[in-house]
């Protein structure tokens, strides 16, 4: 079972930025795909941004592209997310998953996820 540990997570003002990493247990780190997710109070929990083994492709739900960016460092285990023009909206606690499989499209399927962080609150401030 990979372990997942979120951080990076606090209270910012519209418009700034703030960097999630998720830091993963285990040998096989660069063999699976990853992904940020979010859950704001009384809503689902919804796709964020997607990122593939190797790094070469990534995915984003549209209503961050170009605010976000995902990217992983497989050398020491981490994914990160990058956060831009922050808004209200914003807003929730942020998790990361590792899928069961390489492609980034896999962590559109739940069945292809393996693991959970416990999640980091992002608060965005208006």
């Amino acid at each position: 079972q990979v372990q997942l540990v979120e951080s990076g997570g606090g209270l910012v003002q519209a418009g700034g930025s703030l960097r999630l990493s998720c830091a993963a247990s285990g040998r096989t780190f660069s063999s699976y795909a990853m992904g940020w997710f979010r859950q704001a109070p009384g809503k689902n929990r919804e796709l964020v941004a997607a990122i593939s083994w190797s790094g070469g492709s990534t995915n984003y739900a549209d209503s961050v592209k170009g605010r976000f960016t995902i990217s992983r460092d497989n050398a020491n285990n981490t994914v990160y997310l990058q956060m831009n023009s922050l808004k209200f909206e914003d807003t929730a606690v942020y998790y990361c998953a590792a899928s069961r499989r390489p492609e980034a499209r896999s962590i559109y399927f739940t069945a292809d996820l393996r693991s959970w962080g416990q999640g980091t609150q992002v608060t965005v401030s208006s």
